[in-house]
């Protein structure tokens, strides 16, 4: 089989600091992300290339779409409800009440409806963080949130296996990709185990999303790229290059969810770095990879 050549090109270039958790919403034909320390989620609708805006009172780190309307984000250490209409959030959860220098970082809502996500020690620079202070987490449909594990560094990319049975995982700086054992019914996850180790020039391993081939898709921070893996063989598939080095993550959308879009960011480039980048912090689309992606789930609650 010939790889099909992949098309690169910057939908958005506005430059956000740190763009994240790229998620399609089919039902507005509109890519959702958030700008972490600029605190606010943002929809960029593909048809009129216009950008609406919401910001909240605290680093926003996921943005998840929800079954009821409207949307779910994770706001500080807290899981809110988000009223596009109005603007407002609502706490539905917070979690690491003894830890005030924590926020939220990644989060994906699993094929029950429930919305993952993890935690973090608040950055002094990228990457840069007291370590194993995170943990893992699940907002359950009737709000109660569930803990997995702590000592996490930087809890990232998250996803499900088509066949619900594994829940991959990614915390940043163990430079692996890990699977576990999972539980739809219950949300339970056990067995943790590496999928994939990632090469020094692939450097640190962020958002990662699957595909229709079971494959995972994981964005490279520092490492301009976004690699396809075989979790089953623990084997690399592909590399696609992009034009910027911090690139934060991915997620399948657009017509069939044939294209991939990903998320980069530009806090702490130096100024000839972004003379170099000038797309960093910019939404990249890519077209023609011959894999499709599946839609997000809506959190359910």
């Amino acid at each position: 089989m010939t790889m099909s050549s992949a098309k690169i090109e910057c939908v958005l270039r506005e430059n956000w600091r740190c763009g994240e958790s790229p998620v399609w919403e089919e039902a507005s034909n509109s890519l959702l992300f958030v700008d972490i320390p600029a605190k606010k989620v943002c929809r960029w609708d593909s048809l009129s290339k216009e950008v609406q805006q919401v910001t909240v009172d605290a680093p926003v780190s996921s943005v998840a779409l929800r079954h009821s309307g409207g949307y779910v984000a994770t706001v500080g250490t807290k899981f809110c409800a988000l009223n596009w209409e109005d603007q407002s959030a609502v706490v539905l959860a917070t979690v690491d009440k003894d830890k005030k220098n924590n926020r939220f970082n990644d989060g994906k809502v699993d094929p029950a409806g429930r919305y993952f996500a993890g935690t973090m020690a608040e950055e002094t620079a990228p990457a840069v963080l007291e370590r194993h202070q995170g943990s893992l987490y699940s907002l359950f449909p009737d709000h109660h949130v569930e803990k997995y594990f702590d000592q996490v560094d930087i809890s990232n990319g998250l996803d499900w296996s088509l066949d619900h049975k594994i829940f991959y995982y990614i915390d940043s700086l163990s430079y692996s990709v890990d699977a576990f054992d999972y539980d739809l019914q219950t949300g339970k996850i056990s067995n943790r185990r590496s999928v994939y180790k990632l090469e020094k020039e692939e450097q640190i391993p962020d958002g990662m999303c699957i595909d229709v081939e079971g494959k995972l898709w994981v964005a490279c921070y520092n490492g301009g790229r976004v690699i396809r893996l075989d979790p089953e063989t623990g084997k690399r598939l592909r590399t696609v290059k992009l034009p910027v080095v911090k690139t934060t993550s991915c997620c399948f959308g657009g017509k069939d969810y044939s294209e991939m879009y990903v998320t980069s960011a530009r806090d702490g480039m130096d100024p000839e770095g972004l003379l170099q980048q000038p797309e960093a912090g910019g939404i990249f689309k890519i077209t023609g990879l011959g894999v499709k992606g599946i839609p997000p789930y809506p959190y359910a609650g």
